[in-house]
């Protein structure tokens, strides 16, 4: 079975074939999403994956209420939390963010229904035969950028952005090799 070329060992392999680039509408789910790709700005996203049930723990089930009223000495606490990556910026962003995500919540109805209408409601199904081939954002995740900062959103650069509509499957960039790309 092929698989795209970044899944060649755990836990890669089972994020690969379970969840990245199968359309995600859980609002939860989303803020997971979008907690763990803000923590990987600038390291490999195995890093992450291998700390997921650390950031599970430390960031209450991704419980966006309960992360959105951490106090500051519950942001000191999660310093210390070495099952997570320990950045103060991205741990202040995690905690900000969750309570734009409210906002966002409360002015569309969902964070899904606002994510999601980037691409229409529908997956955007590229074609790319290598993973050199893969761009690291587009023009869609640039305006989802703009637009997430602009409601008030940090560590959400047009990169990230790429990443997190990758993950969640609003582009299926698995390549044209993998056999998940048709799917």
């Amino acid at each position: 079975m092929k698989r795209c070329k970044w899944a060649t060992e755990e836990p890669n392999i089972t994020y690969h074939d379970k969840e990245w680039g199968r359309p995600q509408h859980n609002d939860q789910k989303l803020f997971e999403f979008l907690v763990l790709e803000g923590a990987q700005a600038g390291l490999s996203w195995v890093t992450i994956l291998k700390r997921r049930n650390g950031y599970k723990k430390a960031f209450s089930d991704f419980d966006v209420l309960k992360v959105s009223k951490y106090s500051e000495k519950r942001i000191l606490k999660l310093l210390q939390d070495e099952s997570i990556i320990r950045n103060k910026l991205k741990i202040n962003s995690a905690v900000n963010n969750a309570k734009q995500f409210l906002k966002i919540q409360e002015e569309f109805g969902s964070f899904d229904k606002y994510l999601w209408s980037f691409v229409n409601g529908k997956p955007i199904k590229n074609k790319f035969k290598k993973l050199s081939d893969l761009p690291a954002s587009t023009e869609i995740s640039e305006k989802l950028s703009k637009d997430l900062k602009k409601h008030g959103f940090s560590f959400v650069g047009p990169t990230i952005c790429y990443a997190l509509m990758q993950a969640i499957g609003m582009v299926n960039d698995h390549t044209t090799e993998c056999f998940l790309h048709g799917k």
